[in-house]
């Protein structure tokens, strides 16, 4: 969720900080000295490692905003959580890195901390033969690297989780790992890591922010209830925030009757073949109403006038895009990106025997804090503390599939792809897991 184009080089990061005298590797990264203290939010302690379990970041990229940035800087720094400072119960011993951008951190954040860096995934896994850290975090997002034809960014997601369990095999021990948003723009890619996570008993947590972030209301299908349709409305980019609203419909779906069996069919729609197919009833007009009642950033008009007339902010002038997934057991789900007439994520589904639709906000809270990914870090160390990842896998797996075959039917003018692949079944957790109550760390 953290923008793509927010890489100021280092030099241009530093000299924004007019004035400020720099000599010491800790005054680079701009951290305080050791013994600074004196309050949660502007000078929290430093933190030691002693009584906490030590952590391997794998990552593509390591740069201000970044999500290593995001996630793996709160076990180093703390955050705050229900008021209190929390010092997370895992530390970081060492980073793997594959690019190094002129604004990297991670290389100051090692001298910083003291923790290994290094390009080979191997080097701050293992000691010798022995596994030396108890979890890992793949977090393989933002850097430069190539797209395939249907405009996918080719993440080594999966290279680097084979990486991982080469380590596994070679130490003869398995932890848990985090894997950031879709497992992989492939689906087959996907399923191998699924499946190898299964053969080794690997605990294996992957997926979005936006299902473990605050909903406004909070609102918790229960597992069981009739949904019979639901709708997302968001914006951005097709793949980047794509995944985002495909993991924000599906952990409101995976709660109706019956649980999920998996997706029959989808279909990509652009342009006015948008409008066009909420017209002909393939997508709700009232579900999308009842959402965009939710929005905090609902631009007044006609949807189908200000998507795409005009760039927001960072995101670019892009035309509508549609996904209509057809579910195997006959549910319907809809996600709708509308740059220029939203710029947040919200929901709506159709409950049998209600008169309305059920509705939520899923708030996503701006940088430089990005609050949304220390939501995702609380379920992380939950995951890490007890071994058992609190969301199922089997939810990402289908949803990196469904965006792999969406994306198929956009390369193809929309044209609805067929997924007998994506019979993925499973159970839903009885606790969705998103973070209650207020944001700020006390009430205003």
């Amino acid at each position: 969720m953290i923008d793509r184009q927010q890489r100021l080089s280092r030099r241009k990061f530093l000299a924004g900080a007019a004035g400020l005298t720099l000599s010491a590797a800790s005054q680079v990264s701009g951290s305080p000295p050791a013994s600074s203290t004196g309050g949660m939010l502007a000078r929290p302690p430093r933190l030691e490692t002693t009584g906490r379990k030590p952590l391997a970041v794998v990552t593509t990229v390591c740069r201000p905003l970044s999500h290593s940035y995001h996630i793996a800087g709160r076990f180093l720094f703390g955050y705050v959580r229900q008021g209190k400072f929390h010092t997370p119960p895992f530390y970081i011993k060492g980073m793997a890195v594959d690019q190094t951008p002129d604004n990297d951190l991670s290389r100051e954040w090692a001298k910083e901390f003291g923790f290994r860096w290094s390009r080979q995934i191997a080097d701050v896994l293992l000691e010798g033969d022995r596994l030396a850290v108890d979890g890992v975090l793949l977090i393989a997002e933002h850097g430069n690297y190539p797209r395939n034809e249907k405009g996918q960014i080719l993440y080594p997601r999966y290279e680097m989780f084979q990486q991982i369990v080469e380590c596994f095999r070679r130490a003869g021990r398995v932890v848990p790992v985090f894997c950031d948003k879709h497992l992989s723009y492939s689906w087959e890619k996907a399923v191998r890591m699924v499946q190898q996570a299964r053969e080794l008993n690997i605990p294996l947590m992957a997926g979005s922010s936006l299902p473990l972030t605050w909903r406004r209301p909070e609102l918790e299908l229960p597992v069981g209830c009739t949904l019979e349709e639901a709708l997302v409305a968001a914006y951005g980019p097709i793949e980047v925030y794509g995944i985002h609203a495909l993991e924000t419909l599906q952990c409101m779906l995976e709660r109706r009757q019956g649980g999920e069996t998996g997706v029959r069919a989808v279909t990509c729609l652009s342009g006015e073949a948008v409008w066009k197919a909420g017209d002909e009833g393939r997508w709700s007009w009232d579900l999308l109403e009842a959402a965009l009642s939710r929005s905090e950033t609902v631009n007044p008009g006609d949807v189908r006038r200000n998507v795409g007339a005009f760039p927001v902010q960072s995101q670019p002038a892009n035309g509508p895009i549609a996904f209509l997934i057809e579910y195997r057991d006959g549910s319907r789900g809809t996600v709708l990106l509308l740059n220029g007439h939203v710029q947040d994520f919200t929901f709506a589904g159709r409950i049998k025997g209600q008169p309305s639709p059920a509705s939520c906000l899923f708030v996503l809270p701006q940088p430089p804090g990005a609050k949304f990914l220390e939501a995702q870090t609380m379920a992380i160390e939950k995951m890490l503390t007890t071994g058992k990842p609190p969301i199922p896998a089997e939810r990402t797996l289908l949803t990196t599939g469904m965006l792999d075959f969406l994306l198929t039917s956009h390369s193809r003018r929309g044209e609805r792809v067929e997924t007998p692949e994506l019979e993925v079944a499973y159970q839903p957790p009885a606790d969705s897991g998103f973070v209650r109550g207020g944001i700020a760390a006390a009430p205003a």
